[in-house]
């Protein structure tokens, strides 16, 4: 059975929807900026740099029901919304509609808030919408209550690979005719003093050096660390047959995916990236593909030194250094549970456009990463085939071949 891709919608730092994403991106745009330039709460922390979305929610959903919906959720549902209308707003049978999202911690801003509210004012002030605002599963019951999806409300939390473990278990669900049309994908709004702060003490994130839209630097030999990003990415799955009898337009196939774990460190990746190569090779396998049939890598390449050399020697086991390779990080900073899927549109517009944009930011290739990857300006390929990565905290390893409709 082949799974179709026929919507797509996304929420980033680079703009409200795919077009501003993929245009930034070819033009070389920064999310990244300063956070509060006056001082504010962010004043005393040792990193304020971060890439957040700049469109407002209040705008897309009205104030009062803003105001009911913590960040993350009203991402969840504006870019989930994009989507489902770039999808021709498909007549779903509801015990058929699944919902998949992806999240590294869910609504962390209403948690921190109420926190804050306790203290200072009391129980009785905190809100009685904070446990469906907080809670993990929030942006996936929302989604299921605007399109009435009745088949399943799944919530995958593995940090950074969140968003395309949540692909992959939507194709899952498909395969196995639990569902025929899964709205996938993953959000996160957690740029907070305290993650900010959490991060920084870890040595995570990329320490000010210059021009905050200059830090976030994918597999330079200058990487710092990562600039945290937030931001939504959705796509819309069914079965292939299914798209072809309503008539839609299929954006692309997800032809397989590969989910593996290391079982060795909290932070740290397997020596070799030995979990990263099964995971590409589980991808493949599913795919039907050999890795010469695969013309572009979506790299996961957050700019942390050891990371991305990781995955570098990884994606050179089983690819060689033949083919084109990206980090929209550089852009767009590390999303967390929304990478993966937004990395993985930005693979699906690759193969719609033939167009591997450029990793910002990179300015000397390290010289023990021994990958092509593009650089400067857009290369225009041959694109047929694409893997995307995303590896998490907690040893989680997920790859993803897209390929042409």
């Amino acid at each position: 059975m082949r799974i179709a891709v026929t919507g797509y919608g996304a929420l980033t730092a680079l703009g409200d929807g795919v077009e501003e994403l993929w245009s930034g991106l070819l033009e070389g745009r920064s999310g990244a900026r300063l956070l509060d330039e006056a001082g504010g709460e962010w004043a005393e922390l040792p990193v304020r740099i971060a890439a957040p979305v700049t469109a407002d929610p209040e705008a897309a959903l009205g104030r009062p029901r803003a105001r009911r919906l913590d960040r993350s959720q009203q991402l969840a549902l504006i870019a989930g919304g994009e989507a489902w209308r770039d999808a021709g707003s498909p007549q779903a049978d509801p015990e058929r509609l699944a919902v998949v999202v992806g999240t590294g911690i869910g609504g962390v801003g209403t948690l921190l808030e109420q926190d804050d509210v306790l203290k200072q004012r009391g129980p009785r002030r905190v809100s009685p919408r904070t446990v469906p605002m907080l809670m993990a599963n929030g942006a996936s019951a929302q989604l299921s209550i605007e399109y009435g999806a009745r088949a399943g409300t799944y919530t995958t939390a593995a940090a950074c690979a969140s968003g395309a473990e949540a692909i992959a278990m939507a194709a899952r669900l498909i395969r196995e005719d639990d569902a025929d049309i899964v709205i996938a994908g993953g959000v996160e709004a957690a740029i907070t003093p305290l993650t900010l702060a959490g991060f920084a003490q870890a040595q995570a994130l990329a320490k000010p050096d210059g021009p905050p839209e200059g830090l976030s630097r994918p597999f330079d030999a200058d990487r710092r660390g990562f600039v945290l990003g937030e931001g939504a990415g959705f796509v819309i799955m069914e079965r292939e047959d299914r798209a072809a009898a309503r008539g839609a337009r299929v954006r692309a196939r997800l032809d397989g995916w590969g989910v593996t774990a290391d079982a060795y460190h909290i932070t740290g990746t397997e020596p070799g990236g030995a979990g990263q190569v099964r995971a590409m090779r589980k991808a493949l396998a599913k795919a039907g593909l050999a890795a010469a049939d695969i013309d572009h890598v979506n790299a996961h390449a957050t700019g942390t030194a050891v990371g991305d050399r990781a995955e570098a020697d990884a994606v050179f086991e089983v690819f060689g250094d033949r083919v084109p390779v990206t980090a929209p990080k550089g852009s767009l900073g590390h999303l967390v549970g929304a990478a993966g899927a937004v990395e993985a549109i930005i693979a699906i517009r690759s193969l719609e456009t033939g167009l591997v944009p450029a990793t910002r930011n990179l300015r000397e290739l390290d010289p023990e990463i021994r990958l092509d990857v593009v650089a400067s300006e857009p290369r225009r390929e041959p694109v047929r085939a694409v893997l995307s990565n995303s590896f998490g905290f907690g040893g989680q390893n997920v790859s993803l071949v897209l390929r042409g409709s």
